[in-house]
């Protein structure tokens, strides 16, 4: 018996082969429900304005308005979806670039099926999703960052710390708001202060950061895999 309403999800992807596997991977979990199709950027923009999904899976490379273009367009129309990059690229910029501009996760269209819907279905949930074989490939970009930006925790309020910590685990806003005992709010808050300090643009790199300085909460294991 279901328990809860599906999550809806959208898909913005230049190649109709790819949408129809996608879409029959999804309609294998009746915890996502396919919403809508598009196969531009511009197209998905619009959709993803009407419809409102809480997931977008989102291709980097298409003709028009790009991935990247597409994700900067989503996240400055302010929607509330999740997004994920789906992928053939490996490259460390389109990866940097992707979770600067505010991806929630970057997985590679080569997965096996069964672990790219398992994937997909932590994105939905609020936890950090990156392709294992990238995973060493972002820690050590932003790891020398960091040496050049000198960067570290020390201007972090305890507050600041345990977030960051909560982040590299993989938690969403709600489940560290749980956790902590304080509003969502609060935790957003929290979420863009230490991201100033860090100087870091996104939650995800943060997170990454924050895992290769094992700095996760409590020993829990991070879902970027």
């Amino acid at each position: 018996m279901k328990t809860s309403t599906p999550s809806t999800v959208l898909i913005i992807d230049d190649h109709p082969l790819f949408r129809k596997g996608v879409s029959q991977l999804l309609a294998l979990n009746d915890e996502l429900h396919l919403i809508g199709e598009a196969s531009s950027g511009e197209d998905g923009l619009e959709m993803a304005k009407g419809l409102e999904p809480d997931l977008i899976l989102l291709d980097l490379n298409m003709k028009g308005m790009n991935g990247i273009e597409t994700l900067r367009a989503l996240r400055e129309a302010d929607l509330a979806a999740r997004i994920l990059i789906l992928t053939v690229s490996d490259s460390a910029d389109d990866l940097v670039g992707a979770i600067r501009a505010g991806a929630d996760g970057y997985l590679l269209k080569d997965m096996e099926p069964e672990e790219l819907l398992e994937r997909i279905v932590d994105a939905q949930k609020g936890r950090i999703v990156i392709s294992e074989s990238l995973n060493g490939l972002l820690a050590r970009s932003l790891r020398d960052e960091a040496q050049t930006a000198e960067r570290n925790v020390v201007p972090l309020t305890d507050r600041e710390k345990d977030i960051l910590g909560c982040l590299a685990s993989g938690l969403s806003n709600k489940l560290i708001a749980r956790d902590l005992n304080i509003a969502e709010g609060t935790v957003k808050v929290h979420i863009k202060n230490l991201l100033k300090k860090l100087k870091f643009r996104s939650r995800l790199e943060a997170a990454v950061w924050a895992i290769d300085q094992n700095l996760r909460q409590n020993g829990q294991p991070s879902s970027t895999r």
